[in-house]
């Protein structure tokens, strides 16, 4: 069975889809609009109470990391894309080709920006953090105004690091 809630954004209402053990959607808006939940589910705010607050938290700029269980579907080579988008750190990016080292297919970018594209969990499995080569802004299901937004977002909300100077 698949539970799903409406979560109201500043980039504009997100489709939660839960299975009941987790968190297995993320729907971006589309033009404004709430993506449709899909026809065999059924509206639930407790099955999505944790996955709603943890989003409510991170659009206040108090959460920069996610505990709420995810079960995402995909290929073997998706799952590891998507394991690795949860080792950028928060507020900051890093290109396609970066991702693919990481997972020890540096040939593979392009798959790697296909798996990044079909990323069911966006901003929890942070995908808006991969960006081109060159530094710019590439891709985002959310549309490049989101991507933009949840990136200045994140750069707002970073931990400024500290240190000490010692004489």
């Amino acid at each position: 069975m698949l539970y799903y809630d409406h979560l109201d954004t500043p980039i504009g209402p997100l489709l939660l889809v839960s299975d009941g053990a987790g968190l297995v959607e993320i729907g971006l808006p589309h033009a404004g609009a709430a993506p449709a939940a899909p026809a065999d589910a059924k509206a639930s705010k407790s099955k999505l109470h944790a996955a709603a607050r943890e989003l409510g938290e991170y659009f206040a700029g108090t959460r920069r990391q996610f505990d709420v269980p995810l079960r995402p579907s995909g290929t073997p080579f998706q799952l590891e894309v998507w394991g690795a988008l949860l080792s950028i750190p928060y507020g900051e990016t890093v290109s396609y080709a970066d991702i693919a080292r990481r997972i020890k297919r540096p040939r593979a970018v392009r798959a790697v920006g296909a798996a990044n594209g079909a990323n069911p969990l966006s901003i929890i499995v942070p995908c808006h953090r991969v960006i081109g080569s060159h530094g710019d802004l590439v891709g985002y299901g959310g549309g490049l105004p989101a991507k933009r937004w949840l990136l200045a977002h994140e750069r707002r909300h970073a931990p400024v690091p500290t240190f000490t100077l010692s004489a």
